[in-house]
């Protein structure tokens, strides 16, 4: 008898599209861009005519880079870029990315001499994993803003209303699921039904595609794609490279605390001060982000998790 060579399937069931491997797969395909179209649509709450993907394909070479983004572009009416990424750890660097991003973004449309009228309004859409803001909503949208003015500062202009946001050609929306899981809310709008499908909730699932027609076209090709072998193993492949990430963020940082406490507590027993916590909790900082560093993490990220400044991180 011939030995059998295939594949066990990592694992059963509907694939989740809180991947971002799958939600690509899924919604970036030329033949699903009605489906893109209605999800955008709901989370923007606008009416679009057409949008076009411009990164349809995955990289074949993704997986060599450092935990590489799969986001979807696209083109909206023709005059919005929008970019949509599904983000299920790691969401603390999802501000500094958009306003990164965004910035190369618009400052890629214009060469010298160009008219700034011709800039495109860019609307970043993050979907969330994990909570990231301090706001009691699950849906957040962010305009650049004035601030409130100070009384010393104002001018009695006559204006009845004063202008709120400075500009809509930057756009931010941040949808974090685990609140709108907090909420439980019904099905009655588009939105709600859409953010249930990501979630993946059985139930409700079910509840939104007898709802909703292209729901239920989305739960259809989700299906092939979860009864498609090679697919079922790209997707556990991409949970667990996110997987590993994320334990070697964990690992370097708790061995750079432990390292740098040890190395503290001896220069504490010998200062006979209490100097020398201090020390210690600066020599902890110092190797926790020599460890990251040698993981080959962002240095933005270092930053964030230890305290200490660029510069200091680098040297």
């Amino acid at each position: 008898m011939e030995e059998n060579l295939t594949r066990p399937v990592p694992y059963k069931g509907r694939l989740d599209l809180k991947n971002d491997y799958v939600f690509k797969r899924i919604f970036a395909k030329p033949e699903n861009n009605a489906e893109l179209k209605e999800l955008t649509e709901a989370i923007l709450n606008e009416k679009i005519k057409t949008i076009v993907v411009t990164n349809p394909e995955i990289s074949k070479n993704y997986k060599d880079e450092k935990l590489g983004v799969l986001d979807i572009r696209a083109y909206m009416n023709d005059d919005t870029i929008v970019d949509i990424e599904m983000q299920v750890s790691n969401v603390n660097t999802m501000i500094d990315r958009n306003v990164t991003y965004s910035s190369r973004v618009i400052g890629e449309q214009l060469r010298i001499g160009d008219d700034y009228k011709i800039l495109k309004r860019f609307i970043a859409i993050n979907l969330l994993g994990e909570n990231l803001l301090r706001r009691n909503a699950y849906h957040s949208i962010v305009h650049l803003k004035f601030e409130e003015t100070e009384p010393e500062k104002y001018v009695d202009m006559g204006y009845k209303e004063e202008e709120e946001v400075l500009t809509y050609k930057v756009e931010y929306h941040y949808i974090e699921l685990k609140k709108f899981l907090k909420k439980n809310p019904g099905i009655s709008s588009k939105l709600e039904q859409w953010l249930w499908l990501i979630v993946g909730k059985e139930d409700k699932v079910e509840m939104v595609s007898k709802e909703n027609k292209t729901i239920e076209k989305v739960v259809e090709d989700l299906d092939e794609m979860s009864a498609d072998e090679n697919e079922r193993w790209e997707a556990f492949n991409r949970k667990l490279e996110i997987w590993d990430y994320n334990v070697n963020i964990q690992m370097a940082t708790e061995q750079g605390k432990e390292e740098g406490l040890a190395k503290g507590e001896e220069i504490g027993k010998k200062a006979g001060l209490k100097e020398g916590e201090k020390v210690g909790r600066n020599l902890e900082k110092e190797e926790m982000a020599k460890k990251l560093k040698r993981e080959g993490i962002n240095i933005e990220i270092i930053e964030k998790v230890t305290g200490l400044s660029k510069e200091k991180i680098e040297s």
